[in-house]
């Protein structure tokens, strides 16, 4: 039995150590494995298993809006990109460049794109003509390359997969409420899908996107209290337009600016998934989301009849359009359920040569560990029925455990005692001043998180300063 449970012991204890239970999981899991590019991670199969329904997802509810997808080159030349100063000064220490080809040193540096904006809009200098061109509405899936100086997987890499949409529009109005209706997108996915409750807001001057207009957010809370911004949408204005060219000939025949959008989600979700809902037996995936929803494992598979069973199970669950895999392997059964339990599939069905007499199976959750005798007749309807159970109770205590961890502060001395001493979300007024938002940082490492959409009057005076606030805001400190 020592040997069956070496599995799960090999993970760091949460509570002892968090930031390595997470390395410890994405490893274990299967997940992740490490490379000969310092800094870059490969991504095994099981861990872009998730990424590829993640996608399916998104890409689903994108076209579902009219969006199309699209691929632009990684390559951008520097001239380009200087064409935008704030986004040069944005991503200036994170770029990496290409000087030679083959034995050839370049004339003219390339950027490895870290975002792809430059891109887009040279080539809707060239695309967009007239207003009957308008709106574009695109997206690629890529890569990008942004040269981070400390790594962890997932959450932050030196290559990434991604999302980037970039839209283009005849008026302002039209590239507002494209930028919002995509981040009502990414809220949606995230508590539908993901099972991770959200705050929808706006970000501050000092945190919005290098070049932006106004950038909005979904910003999320991990189990350590901690927040991560978990996907982003851009209103650009006619700023972008304005430094590309990126022109129209109206309806009435004047020449205009278009109205840009940019939005984005990356493999960092998978970070957020990890961290929100795994424990310390391994990963806890929402069923929305799981690649593998349900384990069959036959309990002494040799014995006549168990095997063949167990393959008719799995063949009705899938047939009641459930993801259902089997473990025939020839691991003990403590093995198989520790691996089940570590690769955070939601359901297993434990299936003996007694529970085939009885004509029943064992069903575990893998959330709680609740188990519960099932008919194997009656298992193609409760299963599913089980699966959405597990997926509302997956965000409902993800939700108490954020709405358990936001803390409300009225003067600076309870802020402060609140960050250094209840890790999570702390609410509290602000007066607008990026002053304030720069001492709050020095003084606590904590940062503005968003300006919630939904605001509240929680004091008079900002939580800083004392002087009149202007907005309600969430804090926190941030992978």
């Amino acid at each position: 039995m020592a040997k069956e449970k070496k599995l799960v012991q090999a993970i760091t204890s949460m509570d002892e150590d968090f930031a390595q239970w997470y390395t410890d999981v994405c490893i274990k899991a299967d997940l992740i494995g490490y490379t000969s590019v310092k800094g870059c991670m490969a991504i095994k199969p099981a861990g872009y298993a998730l990424w590829e329904n993640i996608q399916k997802d998104l890409d689903a509810r994108f076209k579902a809006t009219g969006v199309k997808n699209v691929y632009m080159p990684m390559l951008i030349p520097e001239s380009l990109l200087n064409k935008e100063s704030e986004l040069v000064q944005g991503f200036a220490p994170e770029v990496a460049w290409v000087t030679s080809g083959g034995q050839e040193k370049l004339t003219e540096r390339l950027c490895v794109r870290p975002t792809s904006e430059t891109l887009f809009c040279d080539f809707y200098s060239r695309d967009i003509q007239s207003h009957r061109d308008l709106p574009r509405l695109y997206n690629q899936w890529c890569s990008v390359v942004r040269w981070e100086k400390t790594t962890r997987p997932f959450l932050r890499s030196r290559e990434f997969l991604w999302q980037e949409g970039h839209t283009a529009h005849a008026t302002a109005e039209e590239a507002e409420e494209r930028t919002v209706q995509m981040l009502n997108i990414y809220a949606d996915f995230l508590e539908n899908s993901l099972a991770i409750p959200v705050i929808k807001g706006q970000k501050t001057e000092k945190e919005k996107f290098a070049g932006a207009l106004h950038t909005y957010t979904v910003e999320t809370l991990m189990h350590d209290g901690k927040a991560l911004q978990s996907g982003t949408s851009h209103n650009f204005g006619d700023i972008f337009a304005r430094a590309y060219d990126v022109t129209f000939t109206d309806k009435d025949n004047t020449v205009k600016y278009v109205y840009q959008t940019s939005w984005g989600m990356t493999t960092r979700v998978i970070g957020a998934l990890i961290m929100v809902h795994g424990d310390n037996s391994g990963l806890v995936l929402p069923p929305h989301i799981a690649p593998t929803q349900v384990m069959v494992i036959p309990i002494r598979q040799d014995a006549e009849g168990v095997l063949d069973k167990a393959l008719s199970v799995k063949a009705a669950l899938e047939s009641a359009g459930v993801r259902t895999d089997l473990d025939d392997s020839e691991k003990s059964p403590g093995w198989k359920f520790s691996e089940q339990e570590m690769r955070g599939i939601p359901i297993r069905v434990e299936l003996g040569p007694k529970d085939i007499e009885k004509n029943q199976a064992v069903l575990v959750r893998r959330d709680t560990r609740e188990k519960t005798i099932v008919s194997i007749n009656e298992l193609p309807s409760v299963v599913p029925q089980l699966l959405e159970t597990i997926q509302k109770d997956m965000f409902l205590r993800a939700k108490t455990h954020r709405d358990s961890h936001t803390y409300d502060a009225h003067n600076y001395e309870e802020f402060k005692e609140i960050v250094n001493n209840k890790p999570g979300f702390v609410r509290a007024m602000w007066c607008g001043d990026p002053a304030c938002e720069e001492k709050i940082k020095a003084d606590t490492t904590a940062t503005s998180r968003c300006i919630p959409f939904e605001q509240e009057q929680i004091a008079d005076t900002c939580v800083c300063c004392g002087r009149p606030a202007k907005k309600m805001v969430f804090w926190g400190k941030a992978y």
